[in-house]
Formats: structure tokens, sequence, C-alpha cells
């Protein structure tokens, strides 16, 4: 497997990552159905033996059960094993005390203390002022001093323009 150097950090990530949107299912159509956990623990688990080390997640996939699947896979020694990433789902939130409480139902679901990347969900310019006004980024500096994560981000599909702002804020 092949790794490089994730930016400024010191952390390296696999060349292929795995994203965990749209995983097994029992009725084998994407997304839709109960996720195979036994077919997806055993895909999980030969990826990371195989040197993947970069997981991606979010509170939304699979209706949430990406996040607890996931985190059961996880167990066993292999969570020491990866970067574990997941989203915030942004669009539902309405109040500050609203970041905690996402954080910590995923960190449970993951069955885990704490994550290696943190990420606001499809960051779109309306949602990006609403977390602004609510304290998002002092937020996420106490999240970080307190080891509930170690990086923070986005995921944007917005046009390059708008991509632009966000950085440049």
């Amino acid at each position: 497997m092949k790794y490089r150097q994730i930016g400024l950090t010191k952390e390296k990530v696999s060349a292929l990552g795995f994203g965990c949107m749209r995983l097994p299912t029992l009725d084998r159509k994407p997304s839709s159905g109960e996720v195979d956990e036994p077919e997806t623990i055993r895909m999980l688990r030969y990826a990371i033996d195989n040197g993947v080390n970069y997981i991606d997640t979010a509170y939304t996939y699979h209706n949430g059960k990406s996040e607890e699947v996931i985190g059961r896979t996880l167990q066993d020694g292999y969570r020491e094993k990866v970067l574990l990433t997941t989203k915030m789902p942004i669009w539902l939130v309405e109040k500050s005390s609203d970041f905690d409480r996402f954080l910590h139902e995923q960190l449970s679901r993951l069955k885990t203390d704490s994550l290696d990347i943190y990420l606001l969900h499809n960051l779109k310019k309306e949602t990006y002022h609403h977390l602004l006004k609510l304290g998002i980024f002092s937020w996420a500096e106490k999240a970080i001093d307190k080891g509930l994560f170690r990086y923070f981000g986005f995921s944007c599909h917005e046009p390059f323009s708008i991509f632009k702002d966000f950085i440049d804020s």
C-alpha cells in the first residue's frame, strides 16, 4: 500500500480509503436496505489488514447504521489501525448545544472516545453563516483541546467561488 502525508500534518494516509456511504446490504440494493454486517466486517477488516488506514463515514449514511456497523467493525484492535473520519449533519443543527449532542452520539455509535477527523458535512453558504453565529470554531477548538477529535474540516459540494469564500474567511 502506498501512503501520503495529509497536508501539513504528520499523518500518513493510505492511497486507498474506505468510504462507508454505500455498504453491502442484505437486499443488495445500494444504501436502501439493512446493512449486511458480516460482509461489511469482512470487507473492512480485509482492507485494513492490507494497509487501508482511512475510513470515512457520516451521521446519515445508511440512516445512521453505517456509524454503528463501523463502530462494531473497529473493535478488537482495529480502531487503533485507522484514521477515522465522520461528519456532523450540519443541516440538522439548530442551536450550539447540538454540536456536542451530535458529536457524542456519533462517538457512541462508533464505539470510540475520539475521532481523528471531524467534518462539517456538505457545507453550504447558508449553513456556514448559521454555524458561525452559533460559534462553531470556538466549539471545535475546545473539542480538540478535550481530545474529542484531532482535526476539523468540512466537505463541500458547492461551486468553487463559494468553496473559496469558506477557505478565505
